[in-house]
């Protein structure tokens, strides 16, 4: 069975996109869940080493009220604010204002128990009674932080495993829901591909036999149906090279030779000239004569069609088509609608379609992009909106 690589590999990119948009708003959200529940974590463990510090904390903070329960009965005796190694120790009153510190934070909130600041723990206590006009008992000691940074390491390696399975687990959720879609797509490959088999004989056998008609000898009624036959046979032609094209681009092997581009521009302004006709549109051909390239005749001749063609097709009526050929140098100008900037910018992306009263697919100046960078064939777009387009090529001499 034929695979349709170039279409799989367009495929491809548009899931590749579409995962990747996804990926990143998962992600997103996987990290903020990560982080609110690390935050989570983060707090119970400090809620819990808190609880377990209190008890210590406690414990000095009776030694503290006992020693300032002595001073205050003792106060013409001792006269000297009770300090300990273990713990540093402030007191204030019921304003809050400080009497006698040796804390080093500066800061004190009056409504916590017990919390940390300034790398530090404080606990606070009001007494049963106002020892030297004391309302509030501060007790400080250093927290050493080994909490904290068992507590972080925790939260990194869950975080780095559930973040990598919650990831693993949004790829296949993904591309559960690519299935339907890369089914459709795969789908209608398939219908493109057996259309345009079946396209083929017909279409040949109608061109074919216009050609072997010598339409001087039909009167002019006649001539004229036969001359729409033409112009209908060669626009279903055109569609089909371009689909066959897509079809079988990657399984065709380039049989590259000196070609005369001259000859070939020629032949194929020949052949469009009866499309061109309905719009009544003119060739102005200014090509130089011998002019060589290196390519495989039934792709440059493609390039060639569609850009002719979609000359033709975003014409005005009465229109002009100008093409140049020079020493490494093909343009082919129109008179038609021209484009925006934000149009131009992609201009040669597959199903790319900038006016739906045209007909087509989209897919005539994706196929121009391949075989130009096949050749390293430089292109080159200037378009005004309601003067035309030009397009050129340029290759090495």
């Amino acid at each position: 069975m034929l695979v349709l690589k170039s279409l799989d590999i367009d495929l491809t990119k548009s899931e590749t996109r579409t995962l990747l948009g996804f990926s990143l708003l998962y992600s997103f959200l996987v990290l903020v869940i990560l982080g609110g529940f690390s935050f989570i974590y983060y707090k119970f463990q400090k809620d819990l080493m808190l609880q377990e510090k209190r008890q210590v904390l406690q414990e000095y903070s009776n030694k503290f009220i006992f020693s300032l329960k002595d001073l205050h009965v003792n106060f013409d005796k001792y006269k000297y604010y009770p300090r300990a190694d273990k713990y540093n120790s402030a007191i204030f009153d019921s304003d809050k204002k400080q009497i006698f510190s040796t804390l080093e934070s500066k800061d004190i909130k009056f409504d916590e128990v017990a919390y940390t600041s300034d790398n530090m723990i404080h606990f606070i206590e009001e007494p049963e009674s106002y020892y030297l006009g004391t309302k509030y008992i501060v007790i400080e000691i250093p927290d050493d932080n080994i909490w904290f940074v068992k507590v972080k390491n925790e939260i990194i390696i869950y975080s780095l495993i559930a973040f990598i399975f919650m990831i693993i687990i949004g790829y296949f959720i993904s591309k559960l829901f690519l299935k339907p879609m890369r089914d459709a797509l795969h789908l209608l490959d398939r219908f493109i591909k057996d259309t345009t088999h079946e396209l083929n004989t017909p279409i040949s056998a109608i061109i074919t036999n216009i050609e072997m008609i010598d339409k001087n000898l039909l009167d002019e009624k006649l001539a004229r149906k036969i001359n729409r036959i033409d112009i209908g046979a060669k626009t279903i032609s055109n569609i089909y090279e371009d689909l066959t094209f897509l079809t079988l681009n990657n399984k065709i092997i380039s049989q590259n030779e000196h070609l005369n581009l001259s000859h070939i521009i020629k032949q194929r302004v020949e052949y469009f000239k009866s499309l061109a006709s309905i719009k009544k549109i003119n060739f102005e051909l200014d090509i130089k004569d011998e002019i060589y390239l290196y390519s495989d005749i039934k792709k440059i001749s493609k390039l060639i069609d569609n850009l002719i063609s979609n000359a033709i097709k975003y014409n005005k009526i009465s229109g002009t088509i100008s093409i140049c050929l020079k020493e490494g140098y093909l343009s082919i100008e129109d008179t038609g609608k021209g484009m925006s900037d934000e149009n131009l910018s992609n201009l040669f992306e597959r199903y790319s379609r900038f006016d739906n009263s045209v007909g087509g697919f989209g897919i005539g100046l994706n196929i121009v992009s391949l075989i130009a960078k096949e050749y390293n064939l430089k292109l080159d777009v200037k378009s005004k909106l309601n003067v035309g387009t030009k397009i050129e090529v340029k290759w090495q001499k």
